[in-house]
């Protein structure tokens, strides 16, 4: 039995011991105020607090705080940094919480932090008791928390999801949802959703695609950890509901799953990927969850096509593609896939944005939108898919496609008509022949690091602009042969990553989602790994692989303001205000997958220096003013 919180206000002895905690810890007594559900549905029009990953049910990551604008952001200055300590140095990926003076934000090998949010001072610390033989793919990151109630919540690298009291940071309750020796870990932040029935849920994915695990969506009680309903997001496996065995995902019998002579689908199946391991965006209007599905396993395309038949003719749903989740039941409404029998590892975790604007006849379409690791940037009708439009065999639910990076190799374009990529004969690896090891390289882009990849984008509502932080680069591809073991990489494809220009890879890009058109560009040296903030200030924050923080005007790119935090920033920005000043803030720290894979990104990115901190900034006094215009 999970203990339960009450909302009660405490009173006599209880009080006393929760006055003489907070005086400890340096909390005030508003800062156990519970976080509500309103609080968390108005995260994008309120700018005191930052209460969900994405700023926002939409996951637009726009803030309408603007204090800190293009005329004074030349002013803003360093107020502390905090360092997460320790010999545990690698990839800091996190995007923080703040609410009521207090930053709630996570660091690498699964540990969180709680900082008052004017000094930086430490008010508590919990450290996940990690066994060694986790199973990270890349990197031992940890992308946040989510918040509710009194509780902050947030996934392990050991496959299991933790409550914390958010006043003391001691665990309130901690489920283990698979088994991490096979693969499985949790590296996104969880989401908070209220479903239409009224109930508030935590929902959170599973991440190991590369290990040949089953990617799961889960929904549980926020107060307990009670799992309420879990659903599979490969095509013929079984979901859960209420505990007992609920609906299958899709088709039963998996048509897009090829089987083997005896009728028996394919071992690839039985480890077939489409993790959710990113967040989720929600709308409550159709009631429905929306969240990145990722890559099929293995890599290898071979594996998950029938025997003799051409890899175009399969799709292994439901991965590397847009998932809509009723939140009520977690059935699957509607999926929209982005590469079919993804051959690349272009995945479909990146972030769906919803937002809306005025097609070409007046009416308002309510949209979502996805820059893929493929290339190309998707804007999707939402309503449609939010009632199974997106599914195979019905009309699309997309709106338009188009290339949102330079070079791209494995298809020319995306079908309006049929949703479908326009492939490029030969970009699919063969398989090895005359009893080779591998087979016949291929130069491809983007390569799996994809024209962009975890690290989200944002929307501005005033400019109508997205942001996507994106690289150029490209891979030599090869298909190799491979069998499954529990616990080992689950690929079938050897790389090595490569540039595509001498003069950059990072390429940060402002996009319209009408026209597709490139508002304007900016390069950097290194890759890209960092996620965009915009403000109603005209302002994009995010950071670069050596090590800035760097603010831009929205409308024109003109960089306006850098910051030297001394190692690589691949977070996430927020910001919010207190006490009549506006703050900005994100981790520091370099890792993630750029320096693990090799090649000629490795070697460039070799220089940056190791690191480990939290970095705040604010305007001085003088220069603090509100923007006019």
């Amino acid at each position: 039995m999970h203990p339960r919180h009450s909302a009660r206000r405490a009173s006599g002895p209880v009080a006393l011991a929760v006055a003489a905690l907070l005086a400890l810890t340096g909390q005030s007594a508003q800062a156990v105020r519970n976080v509500t559900w309103d609080d968390i549905a108005n995260d994008d029009r309120t700018g005191q607090d930052v209460l969900g990953y994405g700023l926002g049910l939409k996951a637009q990551r726009h803030s309408p705080l603007k204090r800190v604008n293009t005329s004074n952001v030349k002013d803003l200055l360093p107020v502390w940094s905090f360092s997460f300590g320790g010999e545990k140095q690698r990839g800091q990926e996190a995007q923080a919480l703040v609410h009521d003076g207090v930053i709630y934000v996570t660091s690498s090998y699964s540990r969180f932090h709680a900082l008052d949010a004017k000094t930086g001072k430490q008010l508590w610390t919990y450290e996940h008791r990690l066994p060694d033989d986790i199973r990270p793919c890349c990197d031992v990151v940890n992308r946040g928390p989510a918040i509710y109630g009194d509780k902050v919540y947030f996934g392990t690298l050991d496959a299991a999801i933790v409550a914390l009291d958010r006043a003391t940071g001691k665990v309130v309750w901690k489920e283990k949802f698979a088994d991490h020796k096979v693969g499985y870990t949790m590296t996104g932040a969880p989401t908070i959703v209220k479903e239409k029935n009224g109930r508030v849920l935590l929902v959170h994915g599973s991440s190991g695609d590369e290990f040949g695990v089953v990617g799961w969506l889960y929904a549980r009680d926020p107060d307990t950890g009670e799992e309420v309903w879990a659903r599979p997001l490969v095509e013929g496996h079984k979901g859960r509901l209420a505990g007992k065995d609920g609906t299958t995902t899709g088709d039963a019998s998996a048509p897009s799953w090829p089987r083997d002579k005896e009728g028996k689908l394919v071992d690839a199946w039985n480890h077939g990927g489409g993790a959710p391991w990113q967040s989720a965006s929600f709308d409550p209007e159709t009631n429905t969850i929306v969240i990145g599905a990722g890559n099929p396993a293995p890599w290898n395309t071979w594996k998950r096509t029938k025997e003799g038949d051409d890899p175009k003719n399969w799709d292994s749903l439901f991965t590397s593609g847009q998932a809509y989740v009723d939140a009520s039941t977690g059935e699957l409404k509607g999926f929209y896939q982005h590469t079919p029998n993804d051959a690349w590892d272009f995945s479909g975790n990146n972030s769906v944005v919803l937002f809306e604007y005025k097609g070409k006849d007046g009416k308002l379409v309510k949209a979502s939108a996805h820059a893929d690791r493929n290339g190309f940037f998707y804007v999707t009708d939402r309503t449609k898919l939010a009632t199974g439009a997106g599914y195979p065999n019905k009309p699309t639910a997309l709106i338009n496609a188009w290339p949102f990076v330079d070079g791209i190799t494995w298809a020319t374009s995306i079908d309006v008509k049929t949703g479908k990529p326009v492939e490029v004969s030969g970009q699919r690896p063969a398989l090895p022949v005359d009893g080779s090891d591998k087979g016949k390289a291929v130069f491809v882009s983007p390569p799996f690091l994809g024209g962009t990849n975890w690290m989200p984008m944002s929307y501005s509502p005033e400019t109508g602009l997205f942001y996507i932080p994106g690289n150029h680069w490209a891979m030599d591809y090869w298909t190799e042969n491979l069998t499954y073991k529990a616990g080992s990489a689950y690929l079938g494809q050897g790389f090595r990553i490569k540039r595509l220009y001498d003069d950059h890879v990072g390429t940060l890009r402002a996009i319209d989602p009408k026209t597709g058109k490139i508002a304007w560009e900016h390069k950097e040296k290194f890759p890209l790994w960092a996620g965009t903030l915009t403000t109603a200030g005209g302002l994009l924050i995010t950071g670069t692989s050596d090590g800035f923080v760097k603010a831009f005007d929205a409308r024109s790119g003109e960089e306006l303001w850098k910051f030297q935090t001394g190692s690589g920033v691949v977070s996430v920005p927020v910001t919010w205000e207190q006490d009549g000043e506006q703050y900005i803030g994100l981790s520091s720290g370099y890792g993630g997958a750029v320096p693990l894979w090799g090649g000629d990104m490795a070697e460039l990115t070799k220089q940056v220096t190791q690191g480990g901190s939290y970095w705040v900034f604010k305007l001085p006094r003088s220069s603090s003013k509100v923007a006019t215009k």
